[in-house]
């Protein structure tokens, strides 16, 4: 299984939330996980400019590195988010990241996929953002299997506490193998259903507008 991991942070693989998720990536390759780290800390990833070009050709035409990343990520049989906490949402360069794959969620690209989500903060109420990017996930059409989360206003440096050790470690494990077993996510199950159902319909009213999203569908999600 390869997993990629996109953590959104100014301070890329030194801060926090990577080493929050190095502790779930350490789970991963114990169970025999090839796993990769891509920062994400504000340069490589623009805003999205809604030219709509990514329904109408499948690329995005902005000379920057978001085109890699993506390619990197549909490679990837897993996918875990990371970002801090920055005043109760994803950070601004996870979010650009985020917001740049509207095709994606058009195409449930990501569909057979298994994905993750790490959070830290520095005083809480992290549980909604963790929920957030696994509700993005299954937008995606991934199989959202967890997440985990830690606020560091009540750690001393990166030395987590045992329980989020083991939580962390053992999410990277859950991801191996809900992957090799083809696990269902009944969390998410219901609103995934509905929401590949909005795409279906909204592809097929602008098929016009949108002719690489449409032949996508016809292609690989049997749209007639």
């Amino acid at each position: 299984m390869k997993i990629v991991s996109l953590v959104g942070s100014p301070r890329g693989t030194k801060g926090n939330t990577a080493a929050l998720l190095k502790i779930v990536l350490a789970g991963a390759a114990s169970r025999g996980a090839e796993t990769e780290i891509i920062a994400i800390r504000g340069r490589e990833v623009k805003p999205c400019r809604a030219c709509n070009t990514c329904h109408q050709k499948g690329v995005c035409p902005q000379k920057d590195g978001f085109n890699a990343i993506k390619e990197k990520a549909l490679a990837a049989d897993g996918l875990v988010l990371a970002s801090p906490n920055y005043i109760f949402h994803v950070s601004a360069q996870l979010k650009a990241f985020l917001d740049r794959c509207c095709g994606l969620v058009h195409c449930q690209a990501f569909q057979g996929k298994y994905g993750a989500a790490v959070v830290t903060s520095g005083g809480g109420e992290d549980e909604p953002i963790a929920d957030y990017l696994q509700h993005f996930l299954a937008t995606t059409g991934a199989v959202p299997v967890g997440a985990v989360w830690a606020r560091m206003g009540e750690i001393s440096g990166q030395d987590f506490p045992e329980p989020i050790r083991s939580k962390a470690f053992a999410l990277g494990e859950k991801l191996v193998q809900a992957w090799k077993s083809r696990e269902t996510a009944p969390r998410f199950e219901r609103e995934a259903a509905q929401f590949r159902e909005r795409m279906r319909s909204l592809i097929l009213r602008r098929k016009e507008e949108w002719p690489y999203e449409y032949e996508y569908w016809k292609k690989y999600r049997g749209l007639k």
